[in-house]
């Protein structure tokens, strides 16, 4: 199974900007999309043989994910089952025969980590969701989860130190859920691999210079990590500030 993970910020804008083809080319089996800043009916995309699920947020042109899959779930779940984080689009989970599917567009802390109160409750929250249904079947988390987890995965850790997506808090609280039972499959199986980065700024020609984060995952539970065959970045698909990641999965 593939599986393929991109923040499009902003599914209408993607939608002139080659994505069909780009969807086309990766050709996976699901496909989660987060940043889809858009209402139900806003834009049309209706890929042969892939059935929808949105979660939008209630404040347009903000947040949202989306999944598109191959085969159909069992079941499905908007958002976390918390009213506090209700609002904002923020996750879907699909249940198939043998595991969970989580895409997730994580909170951003913001400049200055002003909202990083919110943040540190949606991780403990998050966390705490990820782990019950784990008790039930391994899962399979993705999505922008913004932040870098260590140094070597933002061209600049020193001058970032501290900000959003970069700050003690925020690792701290990636170290807690790998902790906990999972696996960042991409470090697992590129240990040492730098300059491997999903996302970079508009500014400065962040993008020609490759002076990216990796804020982009596909984190397992310890179990299925025998399953994973590869755990991959595309920085040659464009569209948005993000490039899409992927995972190769024996399930």
């Amino acid at each position: 199974m593939k599986l393929i993970s991109w923040n499009v910020n902003g599914f209408r804008a993607v939608l002139k900007k080659d994505f069909e083809q780009a969807f086309n080319m990766l050709d996976a089996d699901v496909f989660c999309l987060q940043e889809t800043k858009m209402q139900p009916g806003q834009a049309e995309f209706n890929p042969e043989g892939y059935t929808q699920y949105w979660n939008s947020a209630e404040r347009k042109g903000y947040s949202g994910t989306a999944v598109f899959t191959r085969q159909t779930p069992i079941n499905q779940q908007l958002g976390i089952g918390i009213d506090l984080h209700g609002t904002e689009g923020r996750a879907i989970t699909l249940e198939y025969p043998g595991f969970y599917l989580v895409n997730v567009y994580t909170p951003n802390a913001q400049p200055e980590l002003k909202r990083i109160e919110y943040r540190m409750q949606w991780e403990d929250d998050l966390r705490a969701y990820l782990l019950e249904l784990d008790k039930k079947k391994p899962v399979i988390y993705c999505g922008d989860l913004n932040v870098a987890h260590n140094e070597i995965d933002l061209k600049n850790p020193g001058p970032n130190r501290g900000q959003a997506g970069f700050s003690d808090q925020e690792r701290g609280k990636m170290t807690e859920l790998l902790q906990s039972g999972f696996t960042d499959t991409y470090r697992a199986l590129y240990p040492d691999k730098t300059g491997a980065y999903s996302w970079w700024s508009y500014r400065f020609n962040a993008r020609a210079n490759n002076a990216g984060w990796r804020i982009d995952y596909f984190v397992v539970s310890n179990r299925l990590m025998p399953k994973v065959k590869d755990s991959l970045i595309y920085p040659d698909v464009f569209g948005s500030d993000h490039c899409p990641v992927g995972l190769e999965i024996d399930i």
